[in-house]
């Protein structure tokens, strides 16, 4: 169930950067639902969940108005992958993933639970930033908010079962995986019917 954990957080940070790690460090401090490793028991600290509320409302904000929404698509090409990273090595996946010997921590394989939620949370940010381009242009607009409060619910959601139902979230990103398949699929199809011949 670790690695469903692990994917969850991952998936959810590609969606909402803040909503995990905010998620991940309020139930560090207040219950015993994510046992913090030590090295990671900054996440919990009042100022940097305080840092991370301002932070979340403005993503929620700034992804809700269109154009708004791809430039912030595009600052967050770092943030998302990153938060990934460190939300998987703070809930502990495969171990303690920290580094206090670096030459340890290549040689062991540590860096491979930061490296892996860094790349789902990527890939989906990517997938996400694509959709919602298509979205906003054939829309004018009029998709990003509604796409935006969709993602940001899917975020909250995916998280908290992640953390403490991973069964859930095991449906959940099944759920999702299904979703996009199908959008991909109508848009190939849209594309098809654009460029047959008449």
């Amino acid at each position: 169930m670790e690695l469903v954990t692990a994917l969850g957080l991952s998936v959810s940070s590609g969606l909402n950067a803040y909503v995990p790690l905010l998620l991940v460090g309020l139930l560090g401090r207040v219950s015993d639902a994510v046992p913090l490793p030590p090295a990671w028991a900054w996440l919990s600290d009042p100022w940097v969940l305080g840092v991370l509320t301002v932070l979340l409302v403005v993503e929620v904000v700034a992804d809700k108005v269109p154009v708004v929404d791809t430039v912030n698509d595009v600052l967050q090409t770092v943030v998302r992958p990153t938060s990934g990273g460190i939300v998987v090595g703070a809930a502990g996946w495969g171990g303690e993933a920290t580094v206090t010997d670096p030459e340890s921590f290549l040689r062991d394989g540590g860096w491979v639970p930061l490296a892996s939620g860094a790349l789902v949370s990527l890939a989906v940010h990517l997938a996400k930033a694509s959709v919602r381009a298509v979205a906003n242009a054939a829309t004018a607009g009029v998709a990003a908010p509604v796409l935006s409060t969709v993602e940001d619910v899917t975020a909250v959601a995916l998280t908290l079962a992640a953390i403490l139902v991973p069964v859930v979230a095991l449906v959940l990103l099944g759920l999702l995986v299904w979703w996009f398949v199908r959008l991909w699929r109508r848009r190939r199809a849209a594309a098809a019917a654009q460029n047959a011949p008449r």
